[in-house]
């Protein structure tokens, strides 16, 4: 046996041994450090998205948003009302309620409410008791609503989990087709409420 070829032949076999721990350390690890960069500086994140409101995903809850009452242990939709419940603030009642109808075997899994900041008019307020019995009803600080919504102004729906945090806020323009798909996505994916 020539001690130089069996040498030579140990040292070729190193570095092939150093090259496959290498390549072995960079798909482990690679990846991880892909992601991390990718969040840190936020190059490649897809642009598109599958839901149709706006999310928030900042931990703010009802209380935070200003409504005072008992905690639902539903999924529920909220409509948030700082001025007088007016047409936009009806439709988007009638457009809760319909929502929740719209569930189908997954109603019972969520409700609807309104939280108003004015005392309702008093036909409104009828008409919300005999036709909308389940709706659940709540006050509405102003000055924290103040801090948490984006438009004050205006009447918006919002969607809230059952541990009372706001997932999802649209505004009065929104169509009842995208929060219902949004609604149902969330309780296909949800294993609470």
């Amino acid at each position: 046996m020539n001690p130089a070829l069996t040498q030579q032949k140990t040292a070729s076999a190193g570095r092939r041994g150093r090259w496959q721990l290498i390549l072995i350390l960079l798909v482990v690890i690679g990846p991880m450090l892909l992601a991390t960069a990718m969040y840190q500086w936020r190059f490649w994140v897809p642009d598109s998205r599958s839901y149709h409101g706006e999310l928030l995903g900042n931990g703010l809850s009802r209380a935070d948003l200003g409504v005072q009452g008992a905690v639902e242990t539903r999924w529920q939709l909220l409509v948030t009302a700082p001025q007088d419940c007016a047409a936009d603030c009806q439709e988007l009642v009638y457009l809760a309620r319909q929502l929740q109808i719209g569930l189908n075997r997954d109603a019972a899994r969520a409700s609807h409410a309104l939280a108003v900041a004015r005392p309702l008019l008093p036909a409104y307020d009828q008409q919300l008791q005999r036709e909308y019995p389940q709706l659940g009803r709540y006050r509405l600080d102003l000055n924290a609503y103040g801090k948490t919504a984006g438009n004050a102004a205006v009447p918006q729906l919002w969607i809230v989990d059952p541990h009372g945090n706001l997932v999802l806020r649209y505004d009065a323009t929104v169509k009842g087709k995208a929060v219902l798909n949004d609604l149902r996505h969330l309780l296909k994916l949800s294993q609470i409420g």
